[in-house]
């Protein structure tokens, strides 16, 4: 007797409709061991969540750990739901850290469809969410939207309607959230690593992160298993044509903002991710270096706190001259990921 009606294999692009909510299985409690396990993984050396000291020391008592650990872990929530099926993540806009995340929390994560278009292959479409993160309090400690490409179960399956949702370039200033009690006004520059503040960075100004990690399968599998991600590219060669694991986009976000310590020690807190995309696939063998341009530099009400509006990019490869598009308007080769975040900093 056939027990198929008890498995399931996820949603395809037929499944999702617009105003559809999607309330994610499996809470998890992250715990100092995530905290570890990252540090294991990535080459983050911020010392905000490194030290709690240094945490209590500008005003945060309860030692948060990494805002993409919770990221991390509130997104592989959506994956059986949202994406198991996909082809690609394709992007991220209006990203936001409501209340640090520290160990002890437990998050759970919820998905409100707000997009659809099928390809013009007729065999995939895209599907926007917008999904939020709470935590044992029922405080938001996150939201996000995001859109993937989602296989189709037919293609002989009828189109919707076309829905595609309008977000925004970038989150304002004034709606950037500061940590509770968050003061920079006496910040230890030695034990942070750099002297460099706010009034330091000028617009235009780019930064070569000059370091380098070259991707593991091992690694970045654990990396995916660790958030509870079970997308199918990550991890079944069955699951890709050629045949490769397809590495976890967010593994490569984590990568490029721990290399980015080297120029941006003092951007401390990730408040906010404006945009990303994932420029093209990373696989085992790569090695990826990061660059970041400065967007915007502005003072915000908390004391001695500022924010740096940054792109963050990861290439494959070291690329001295930090070129991000072609003069044809395209993303210039070896381009993995490129991400419009604000970090908190010291002025």
């Amino acid at each position: 007797m056939s027990s198929a009606a008890k498995t399931n294999a996820g949603n395809f692009f037929e499944d999702f409709s617009v105003g559809q909510v999607i309330e994610h299985a499996t809470p998890r409690t992250v715990t100092e061991g995530d905290r570890a396990l990252y540090g294991a993984i990535y080459p983050t050396r911020f010392a905000v969540p490194s030290s709690a000291e240094f945490a209590a020391s500008v005003g945060l008592s309860a030692h948060p750990v990494e805002e993409l650990i919770g990221f991390h872990v509130a997104f592989g929530k959506t994956v059986p739901d949202v994406s198991i099926n996909a082809v690609a993540n394709l992007g991220y806009a209006e990203c936001r850290f409501h209340v640090p995340v520290v160990p002890g929390d437990t998050l759970r994560t919820s998905s409100e469809v707000i997009g659809l278009k099928q390809n013009s292959n007729g065999r995939t479409g895209v599907v926007w969410v917008r999904s939020t993160a709470t935590n044992q309090r029922g405080e938001v400690a996150i939201d996000w939207a995001r859109w993937v490409m989602v296989h189709k179960r037919s293609a002989d399956s009828p189109a919707p309607e076309t829905v595609v949702p309008s977000l925004a370039d970038v989150v304002a200033p004034e709606d950037l959230v500061v940590p509770a009690g968050l003061d920079f006004s006496s910040y230890d520059d030695v034990a942070a690593g750099e002297p460099h503040r706010l009034g330091d960075y000028e617009v235009g100004e780019r930064i070569d992160h000059v370091d380098g990690v070259t991707l593991t399968d091992a690694e970045h599998m654990m990396a995916t298993r660790l958030w509870q991600n079970t997308a199918k590219v990550h991890f079944n060669t069955d699951a890709r044509p050629d045949g490769r694991r397809l590495v976890y986009g967010g593994h490569v976000i984590s990568l490029a903002r721990a290399l980015s310590f080297n120029g941006l020690a003092n951007a401390q807190l990730v408040a906010a991710i404006n945009a990303g995309a994932h420029v093209a696939p990373a696989f085992a063998g790569d090695t990826v270096h990061a660059w970041s341009e400065v967007l915007d530099t502005v003072t915000l009400d908390a004391p001695g706190v500022g924010a740096l509006r940054l792109r963050l990019v990861a290439t494959r490869g070291r690329d001295e001259s930090m070129t991000l598009r072609g003069d044809d308007g395209t993303y210039a080769d070896g381009v993995l990921l490129d991400l419009d975040l604000w970090a908190l900093v010291p002025r």
